[in-house]
Parts: structure tokens; sequence; C-alpha cells
């Protein structure tokens, strides 16, 4: 194994298991926060739990698994089958695990071509993988927040805690300019990578070089060089397949993001169907505002949105169960859907360096 590969895995050990206590506490404390400020102790009272409550429960985990599943046959379809189950279910975990430690506006792309490489492809094409999931992601956004408008009004979207029948779009309202700003460098992220992948990779080269010749970001230059020349090989890989090749790719993408967003739904069922009964429509309200939600923590400087994803959830969701629980639900909400990352990626990522840099490759 290469020393500088070894070197790298050392660094990541130090510095990404170490970094896990960061979010724990930071999302734990602007939950007592908000607790202590908001919630009435009697108020615990609304949330009962039963074994039916156990039933959805156990259902929005069986949603985290999909939604995992469906990222795992993704990497192995865009691998192109040199993969082995086991290898994806490591990527996928780890790459979880550096997106849980890092602010959601870098998240763990970077770490991961790491890890995609160490598990045996070469770093051209463990580049291409890494780039092109980014971009499946980020279409996935881009093409269902429109749809979602179609269904429901941008009113409902972004009008919190106001009178029925008296919603309006506000753009005083914070939420959506959180909405609009992270639709917005999504928007203009798929549009340069379509453009770099499908159709003129050496342009995109071009204008990044250009760009970064701003003496405020010329240190990055070079590296935006390296990035150009890693665009121009991703598309030379990826032009070549089919329809069906990317189809399939975005059908995964499309199950796994979906899942993600069907947890909140069946956990609000689990502990309040009793209190409020909804109705199809409340449900896809529910789903789509959780998708602006993810766009909006495009702009948290927190690892993985800590704090910030407990304090949207708690405002943004909050018209869909009783009033002053929607911080618990918050962290119910994170327990099931982030804590579980850290403490797995903590787990594997020492015995995983371990196995990659003693020699023992083993699949």
């Amino acid at each position: 194994m290469p020393q500088n590969r070894k070197e790298n895995g050392e660094v990541i050990t130090k510095k990404h298991v170490r970094k896990i206590i960061y979010p724990i506490i930071i999302g734990l404390g602007v939950v007592a926060y908000l607790l202590q400020r908001e919630v009435d102790v009697d108020l615990f009272s609304l949330i009962t739990f039963t074994w039916y409550s156990l039933f959805w429960i156990a259902i929005a985990f069986l949603m985290m698994i999909i939604r995992d599943l469906g990222y795992m046959i993704r990497l192995k379809i865009l691998s192109e089958g040199d993969f082995s189950w086991r290898q994806c279910f490591n990527v996928i975990m780890l790459w979880e695990f550096s997106s849980a430690i890092t602010p959601s506006a870098i998240g763990g792309t970077g770490v991961a071509v790491f890890f995609v490489t160490s598990e045996g492809l070469s770093f051209g094409r463990s580049t291409s993988v890494v780039m092109a999931t980014s971009f499946l992601d980020e279409l996935y956004f881009i093409l269902m927040f429109p749809l979602l408008l179609l269904i429901v009004s941008g009113s409902s979207l972004f009008a919190i805690g106001v009178e029925p029948g008296k919603e309006v779009v506000s753009f005083t309202n914070e939420f959506f300019y959180f909405a609009l700003i992270g639709y917005t460098v999504k928007f203009l992220f798929v549009l340069l990578v379509a453009y770099g992948l499908f159709v003129n990779p050496r342009g995109l080269k071009w204008l990044l070089l250009w760009i970064f010749r701003l003496p405020f970001i010329r240190k990055w230059r070079h590296k935006m060089h390296e990035t150009g020349t890693d665009m121009i090989n991703t598309s030379k890989t990826f032009r070549r397949k089919s329809a069906g090749f990317w189809l399939k790719a975005f059908a995964a993408t499309f199950f796994s993001w979906t899942a993600r967003y069907w947890v909140v739904n069946f956990l609000i069922l689990a502990f309040f169907f009793n209190v409020r009964v909804y109705e199809f429509l409340d449900h896809i309200l529910i789903f789509a505002r959780q998708l602006v939600m993810w766009i909006m923590m495009l702009v948290s400087p927190t690892p993985g949105g800590s704090g910030f994803a407990e304090f949207v959830f708690s405002r943004y969701l909050g018209d869909f169960m009783p009033v002053g629980v929607a911080v618990v639900m918050a962290l119910i909400w994170r327990l099931v859907s982030y804590y579980p990352y850290l403490f797995i990626g903590a787990v594997m990522l020492p015995r995983w360096l371990a196995g990659r840099f003693s020699g023992n490759q083993a699949k």
C-alpha cells in the first residue's frame, strides 16, 4: 500500500473519530435549549407509546434500511458490478459517517473518493463514481421540488403557524430565503456538472481556472485544475453509458431519498395518530416540507446540520403535531435518521482502516 494512502488513513482516523462528539453536543444542546424554553412538561402526556407506536417506529427504521439499500444498489450500478455488496455497504456507511461529522455545505464527498479508491477502484473511476452520485442526488432535489409544488401550494410550504385559509408566501419568512438560496445553489451545481459531464468538460475546466484566478480564491486554483482534469476523465467514462444505465441509477436514488423523507411521516403516525387524523395530502405536505428542509440544510455550517436541523424541524413541521412537542419529535427523528450513522461509523472506521492498511484486503 503506498505510504501516502497510509498517512491519509491515519489522518482520517484521528480527525474524524475524534470529531464525533461535536455534532452530538451541538444537536443535544439546541434540543435542551428549546426544551427548557418552549416545552411544558405536561405536554409529554400527549406522547403515548403503544404497540401501534412500536409498529410505525419499526416502519420508520425500515425506511432508513431501504434508503441505505438504494444507495448500495446505486453504487453497485455505478461501479459496474466491480464492488461486492459488502464493499458497497462499507463505502455507504463510512460515507454517511463522514457526512454526519462535516458541515452540510461540505458533506462527505471529498473523503468518499478515498473510501471508494481504497475498496479497489482506480482514482479516476472513484472520482467518476462519487461525482455521479452527487449529481444524481442533486438532480432528485431539482426535479422533485417543482413537482411537489404542483401538488401542494407554495403558501402551504412557507406559511408557518398562520390561520387556515390565510396562508401566503411571506418574503420575510426565513424559511423561504433558506430554501431559495439552497435550491439556487443546487440548481447551478446540477447545470455545471451536467455541462461538464455530458457536453463540454474542457470548457468547464477552463471556466473554473478562469474564476479561480481571482486573488481571494487563487490558492485553490491548483485544486480546480485537478478537479477539471477529473471532470474530463469522468466525462469520457459516463458519456458512453446508455439511457438505461442512468435510469437505473436514478431509480435507486429516487427510492433512497423518498424512503428517507417518509421517516418523519411514520414517526408522526407512531405518536399522534389518535390526536389528529391525517389525510393523504397532509402526508404529501409533510414530505414536501422535509425536502425543503434538506435544501435549507445546505447552508448549515454545523456538522451534519446539527442544531440547525433540530431547530428547523421544530419550527417547520410543528404544524403537524400538538403544540409544544415538536422539539421532542425533532430529537426522536434525529435518533432514528442521524445518530446511528455516527456510532456505526465510529465503530467501523478504525477496523476498516486497519484492514485496508495492514494488507488484509478482505472483501
